[in-house]
């Protein structure tokens, strides 16, 4: 059964950290727009990472992991290195068993048993060389309501050097603990479209249980990569929906939902009210039921997932779904 062409809309929260660090602007938030403007920004490698660490982890116990292996991964071989495309490929290769037909033909085998491959795409620098597409391709997330990102600082108890005596017999070392810095932001709400087109999944034999996977994971590996630094998330709507005709699709699904604070009196604003929890919002999916009747003879499917928490203005009781 082949994958239809599509397009997908996820949102989900972050509080107490930033899920996606900007390494040229002091591990800060991510900016792309003026500071004036106030929201900030994921990049599309931060939610692909969230899937594909997602498939790991259910590898471990499916029957499935021989199909599903993950090729862009952070392994490193006996000497503490990260191992590079070919070592990844190979490493594959050798999982399922098929090191001999990798040296003929290894985009066969990665296509085979590569969910991200399949999924995302791949550039494979090695020889032979080949590039593929990814039929999923991901936007830019952006904050649907200013954030304030904040400098702070804590200590460690552990110094980071044990002490030692130098060879005049005297003590060196640190004897305090460290001192540690970082930006956080208390709560922000981000919307991500991506787009799925039908051609190029033909080209990367992607199937409808990738797709399924593929939508699981944006869910459940959002509440899986959990980490400090990245603060606690949480999925809080998702939209599937699938066309019929291959080359039609809206567009820009996020410019048809709103964020709004549950007290009107209050205005946004990096100067003014900024939400710190769910609790503080709601999410009008108004317009985007509008356009989604609008087009409903080009649509073959549509699918709504919502976080039981948070308050949605609009009926979407004919696309909502169970969670996972």
């Amino acid at each position: 059964m082949p994958i239809h062409s599509g397009e997908i809309l996820f949102i989900k929260s972050a509080k107490d950290g930033i899920p996606n660090r900007d390494p040229l602007n002091d591990s800060d938030a991510r900016r792309l727009f003026p500071e004036e403007d106030g929201r900030i920004s994921l990049s599309d490698v931060s939610i692909k990472r969230d899937v594909r660490d997602y498939v790991l982890s259910v590898n471990e116990d499916s029957p499935q992991a021989m199909h599903n292996q993950i090729f862009v991964q952070q392994i490193m071989n006996d000497k503490g290195n990260l191992l590079g495309r070919k070592s990844l490929a190979e490493l594959i290769a050798q999982n399922v068993g098929k090191e001999k037909e990798a040296k003929k033909d290894m985009k066969s085998v990665l296509l085979e048993h590569s969910f991200d491959v399949r999924t995302f795409g791949i550039v494979y620098s090695v020889n032979p060389k080949f590039h593929l597409t990814g039929p999923v391709q991901f936007g830019w997330a952006h904050s649907m309501h200013p954030v304030d990102s904040h400098y702070v600082q804590g200590t460690v108890v552990m110094p980071s050097k044990d002490v030692s005596n130098n060879s005049g017999g005297d003590e060196e070392g640190k004897t305090q603990g460290t001192i540690w810095t970082s930006y956080t932001v208390p709560f922000a709400v981000f919307a991500m479209p991506a787009v799925i087109n039908a051609k190029n999944a033909e080209h990367t034999q992607m199937t409808p249980e990738d797709q399924e996977l593929l939508l699981k994971g944006l869910w459940q590996g959002t509440q899986l990569r959990q980490a400090r630094g990245r603060g606690q998330q949480q999925p809080l709507f998702l939209l599937h929906v699938e066309y019929r005709d291959p080359h039609f699709r809206i567009g820009y699904l996020e410019d048809y939902v709103s964020l709004h604070l549950l007290n009107e009196d209050q205005q946004w604003g990096l100067n003014g009210k900024q939400p710190s929890s769910t609790k503080d919002i709601s999410l009008d999916i108004g317009p985007l039921l509008e356009v989604l009747e609008q087009y409903s003879d080009k649509i073959a499917n549509c699918r709504i997932w919502v976080q039981p928490t948070l308050q949605v203005k609009g009926d979407m009781t004919a696309y909502q779904q169970p969670l996972w």
